[in-house]
């Protein structure tokens, strides 16, 4: 089983830049979309020439904010939005689905902004989304995908000393909330198989970040220990463009 996430940067702009060759390059069984940037009709709107997926997603009450979605060959048992504490459930930034052995959970967490103005919601949402996955995860294993908008460890940021503390994404208050993540028992995928491999999935749009490769690895696949025996890859695809990330993702057997 081949999984992808990707935040699109806007599910209607992408869909001008190939997404559906794409996606069908790809070849994935179930693709989770972040930053969809449309409200549920929109993106069905969008997709509606994609064929092969069922199509589930959760929009904001914002409008063109916010957003994700899952594309997925095989029809889940069944699909939740958001984690039921409405302080968070306004922005659309949960979904998951219930498959046979496992919950694949598709997120887009919150950016702490410029000027760090929503860095105490930040750290409130990491602390409640966690308890949401462990919950989850007391039921069956669970695979978290998705732009967690922080670069974990200096190895997943281009330049940690200039941004340490100062920029949205590498403060301490959001690596300590990834690393909760990690030590309730989610394994992140890549850094797991690539301990030492240098590959980021975001680059600002300035100052020809990407063809410099002036990035950050902020996007991720998590999964329960339970599962890391039959994950057969994880990779990050710099090479295919359409948005500011790039698309990541995990093979497994089941």
């Amino acid at each position: 089983m081949k999984i992808i996430s990707w935040n699109v940067n806007g599910i209607r702009a992408v869909q001008d830049k190939g997404f559906a060759d794409t996606l069908s390059q790809l070849d994935a069984d179930c693709v989770l979309l972040q930053e969809t940037k449309a409200q549920d009709d929109q993106v069905s709107k969008a997709l509606e020439n994609i064929h092969g997926y069922h199509l589930y997603s959760n929009s904001a009450e914002r409008k063109g904010y916010s957003g994700v979605a899952i594309l997925s060959r095989q029809e889940p048992i069944q699909v939740v939005h958001d984690m039921g504490i409405a302080e968070h459930d306004q922005e659309g930034r949960i979904i998951v689905a219930e498959f046979e052995k496992f919950y694949l959970l598709n997120v887009y967490v919150p950016n702490s902004g410029d000027g760090l103005v929503r860095l105490d919601y930040r750290q409130t949402w990491d602390k409640e989304f966690l308890a949401y996955m462990q919950k989850l995860q007391s039921q069956k294993p669970l695979i978290a995908c998705g732009d967690f908008n922080v670069a974990h460890q200096a190895i997943d940021i281009a330049r940690p000393k200039a941004n340490y503390n100062k920029s949205a994404g590498y403060t301490q208050v959001e690596i300590d909330g990834f690393s909760h993540f990690v030590e309730a028992g989610l394994i992140d995928s890549f850094r797991h198989l690539h301990p030492d491999t240098v590959a980021y999935s975001w680059w600002s749009y300035r100052a020809n970040a990407r063809e410099k490769n002036i990035g950050w690895r902020i996007d991720y696949v998590l999964t329960s220990q339970a599962l890391l025996g039959q994950i057969s890859d994880a990779f990050i695809l710099p090479d295919v463009f359409g948005s500011d990330h790039c698309p990541v993702g995990i093979e497994l057997a089941l």
